[in-house]
């Protein structure tokens, strides 16, 4: 399940690590984070799940929660093999989930 539908006050800390508050299978709240780092890339100027450490090639990392469904969608500015700076975007529900209060990591 994307986790955003299952969370509230999600944050980006330190450019890489997600947190929030998720709701778990009896319905209580808790705290949760993922690095990031472990799970998105840069391939080239564009983000890439499954590769590692996005944020140590990143510039202008920021993070919101956007539109009537609440996306949540980290955007950056990400340097491909010339050199050029490109601004990415990537709606980080789509790989990352909430598992009975947890975030996870799915390649699905």
């Amino acid at each position: 399940m994307s986790f955003h539908h299952s969370a509230q006050n999600i944050r980006v800390d330190d450019g890489h690590i997600l947190r929030a508050t998720l709701t778990n299978g009896e319905g209580e709240q808790v705290e949760a984070e993922i690095d990031l780092n472990n799970f998105l890339g840069n391939d080239n100027g564009f983000f890439s799940w499954g590769g590692e450490n996005f944020a140590h090639s990143a510039e202008h990392i920021n993070f919101s929660v956007e539109g009537n469904e609440n996306v949540p969608i980290l955007r950056a500015v990400l340097h491909d093999t010339e050199g050029n700076a490109v601004e990415r975007d990537v709606n980080l529900s789509e790989r990352i989930g909430n598992d009975n209060g947890s975030f996870v990591f799915c390649m699905c």
